[in-house]
């Protein structure tokens, strides 16, 4: 299947239908334009040269920072340039050259299970559909949104749990699921900005909308998001506890 088909063609979001927040879709729109003054040029931070290594990073990415995936990264892909050398490695080798990235014994396998799944597959090349990205081992939608978004120009909405906490908190969807966030969001948002808003709720929740105390004083969105109350400027008669529960 064609990387340039459209999402909606290639089942990258469910149909059903789910009721918006009131104002959800209004607001998600104000969202996207006042995002994309604040992050104009919003990319991934996973240092890659090829879908290859985007799709090994984004992997190794899970439980740990893209800091610490872009230190290991280096020697990764010196020793294992391609999937074949990845799909051909033992287990203890690989585990030993990205140890520092976390869950290492799981991650290993799971770089090995894909690697040999592209080999068998797709001559050793990553394929450019969901359907297909879904189907290698150890890969998930929010990995194969990222490596088509980022790796193919092809528009999906990654969820990660920057973008999550964000969306809920701008009572964009109330939903916790990843996959009905995606097609919560997918439905308020054009097409065309479904990638690079993800990217920038990902630098909006590291640099402001933090987990435990966002800085609201310092968010674009203040004055648009219902959830302005938390962290350090509560709402006048906003009770802390109050705050506290909501976040």
């Amino acid at each position: 299947m064609s990387a340039t088909k459209s999402p909606r063609a290639r089942g990258a979001r469910p149909t059903k239908a789910r009721r918006a927040p009131a104002g959800a879709r209004t607001r998600a729109l104000e969202v996207v334009a006042r995002l994309g003054r604040e992050y104009p040029d919003a990319d991934t931070a996973l240092v890659h040269r090829n879908p290859f290594e985007l799709l090994v990073a984004t992997i190794l990415s899970a439980q740990t920072t893209d800091v610490r995936v872009n230190l290991t990264t280096p020697a990764l892909f010196a020793r294992f340039p391609t999937a074949y050398e990845v799909a051909a490695s033992s287990q203890e080798e690989l585990e030993k050259v990205i140890k520092p990235t976390g869950f290492f014994r799981t991650k290993a396998r799971a770089l090995r299970e894909m690697s040999q799944d592209l080999v068998l597959r797709h001559g050793g090349e990553v394929p450019g559909s969901m359907e297909e990205l879904v189907q290698l081992r150890g890969v998930g939608r929010k990995t194969a949104n990222v490596v088509l978004g980022v790796g193919f120009g092809v528009a999906g909405f990654p969820v990660d749990t920057h973008v999550g906490r964000l969306v809920r908190r701008l009572k964009l969807t109330t939903a916790t699921d990843p996959v009905k966030v995606e097609a919560d969001i997918c439905r308020m948002v054009p097409e065309s900005e479904w990638t690079n808003l993800s990217l920038r709720l990902i630098l909006h929740g590291r640099q402001v909308c933090l987990a435990g105390r966002p800085r609201c004083p310092k968010c674009v969105l203040v004055d648009i998001c219902p959830s302005s109350f938390l962290g350090l400027t509560p709402r006048p008669g906003t009770s802390r506890r109050r705050a506290k529960a909501a976040a």
